[in-house]
């Protein structure tokens, strides 16, 4: 499984991911979720994922494909797409074409297959936009009263997005809150894990300003993990019935 969520907010963008997949206990293995298409300046497309890789990465080189294919258009292809709004849908209708491509062969074994992804960007002269796109290719779009989305295990870490993001919220405190939301789904997930991929994207800046990979061994994250738990143990013990 995974975790991945991306906030959209005045000030810009932040997205984090996980990089665990696994078919059992056995056989766990770390494969890239956070996937960005950039023109700086003119166009930034950030995609996260989460479900079947074989669905994922068919996808992505899909939409890969469109790109680079000689005879390109803006009904096929994200970076000529002319709104965010339209590279959702080129997004949405790849993932839905692919699933039912690999469940049409997977028939026989009685398997379904399925995955979402987020989608988060900017074009020039065009707003921010963020959108969850479902296994079906419909999607919902984040809002201001809804400034952040989740894919995968997202119950564990969705509470302290909750009570702290707000369209308001600064980067700096949007890292903090998406890496303790990720923090509390390691400690309860044992199907997501490190290392995280985190990047920011100013507001009309179209392109990535910070990206990080974070290991299991980053002593700042240690830090904040540490910090929010010692946190914690102290709010609980002053709380009296």
């Amino acid at each position: 499984m995974t975790y991945c969520v991306g906030l959209l907010l005045d000030q810009g963008m932040v997205l984090l991911s996980d990089t665990r997949t696994n078919a059992g206990l056995d056989n766990i293995a770390t494969y890239r979720k956070m996937f960005v298409f950039e023109e700086p300046g003119e166009r930034v497309v950030t995609i996260l994922t989460a479900g079947s890789l074989s669905v994922t990465q068919t996808t992505i080189a899909r939409l890969r494909e469109a790109i680079e294919h000689p005879e390109t258009s803006a009904d096929t292809s994200i970076m000529q797409a002319p709104t965010m709004l339209a590279v959702a849908e080129i997004i949405g209708n790849t993932l839905a074409s692919v699933r039912q491509d690999i469940d049409h062969k997977m028939n026989a074994s009685k398997v379904t297959v399925s995955a979402s992804m987020i989608v988060a960007g900017q074009r020039k002269g065009g707003a921010m936009r963020m959108f969850l796109v479902y296994p079906e290719g419909n999607f919902i779009e984040a809002t201001e009263d809804t400034p952040f989305l989740q894919i995968g295990e997202h119950k564990y870490g969705k509470p302290i997005l909750d009570r702290v993001v707000r369209p308001g919220t600064s980067l700096e405190d949007a890292q903090k809150a998406v890496l303790l939301s990720m923090d509390s789904t390691l400690r309860s997930n044992l199907s997501v894990g490190m290392p995280l991929d985190l990047a920011v994207i100013e507001k009309d800046a179209c392109r990535v300003g910070l990206r990080k990979r974070i290991e299991k061994d980053d002593a700042q994250f240690a830090a904040m993990s540490q910090a929010w738990s010692e946190a914690l143990r102290d709010g609980f013990g002053r709380i009296t019935l």
